[in-house]
């Protein structure tokens, strides 16, 4: 029940964030606007095998919704399942810009015992900006900074790059590493004891400070089952660092070593404004 609850959300979720997306960009203006033409809206979701809490030692099987809304025509040369639900507004190829945003599921001590005695973290969203830059035809830059909206009221931001190569037609594989910081705010509601968490959960309290929360190195195989169906397979590896290493929580009771295993697949829907 878990896993059905998270897909209905993420679904409900998704689709605020594009039916919200979609009404602002096609708001009424004199003449043709800028808007006009032809967009992709891609939809999908992954299935993923990851730690139940970030910085937990033990995992659980999740679903994670994957949407992408940008022009036709502009060559999509790479995408990742790290990027989250993203609308390119400024799309040129080689450059993309625009806002970006990222369901957060809460968090309580019903999803692990580690957790009793910590305060919850509600669902919520974080919302942002991101840029994603080729500097060279097979090597893809993509930075993301978001900040957290009644989950946490935290900032976080990620900076990952990916090498990428066409093994066939159909078939392309790619690898690269990932950097994540975050402030103060972020890490209180993820790592943080305060003085009474500390008499309800056995944990020594802990206060944070902002700093990278870690580094790490992903990879995947994607295959084009067709022009509009995309399915890979994908796994990553991160090392929890700073104030998230540091944390109570992790060194009693999780670990700095994160992995992540996973499939997924997408269907792109093209059509005109």
């Amino acid at each position: 029940m878990e896993i059905v609850r998270r897909i209905v959300t993420g679904r409900l979720g998704v689709g605020v964030f594009v039916a919200g997306a979609l009404l602002i960009l096609s708001s009424p203006s004199q003449g043709q606007s800028w808007f006009s033409g032809d967009w992709s809206l891609t939809l999908g979701a992954a299935g993923m095998l990851m730690p139940e809490y970030e910085g937990d030692n033990t995992y659980r099987f999740y679903v994670q919704p994957l949407v992408s809304f940008g022009r036709q025509g502009t060559e999509r040369r790479f995408t990742s399942r790290n990027d989250n639900i993203s609308i390119g507004l400024i799309d040129t190829g080689d450059f993309r810009f625009g806002p970006t945003g990222k369901l957060v599921f809460g968090r309580d001590e019903s999803d692990s015992n580690d957790l009793r005695g910590l305060d919850p973290i509600r669902f919520g969203v974080e919302i942002g900006a991101f840029a994603e830059v080729y500097p060279t035809d097979w090597v893809r830059l993509r930075g993301e900074v978001r900040r957290g909206i009644r989950a946490h009221d935290g900032v976080i931001a990620e900076i990952v790059a990916d090498a990428f190569t066409d093994l066939t037609d159909t078939v392309q594989v790619s690898a690269g590493p990932r950097l994540s910081w975050a402030n103060d705010h972020y890490f209180d509601a993820y790592y943080g004891v305060s003085a009474r968490e500390s008499a309800a959960s056995g944990l020594p309290e802990y206060h944070p400070g902002s700093g990278v929360r870690s580094v790490g190195i992903g990879g995947a195989i994607k295959w084009d089952v067709t022009d509009t169906v995309e399915t890979s397979v994908f796994a990553e590896y991160n090392r929890l660092t700073g104030p998230a290493a540091d944390s109570s929580l992790v060194r009693e009771r999780g670990s700095k070593n994160q992995f992540l295993f996973g499939v997924s697949a997408t269907y792109r829907f093209d059509f005109s404004l």
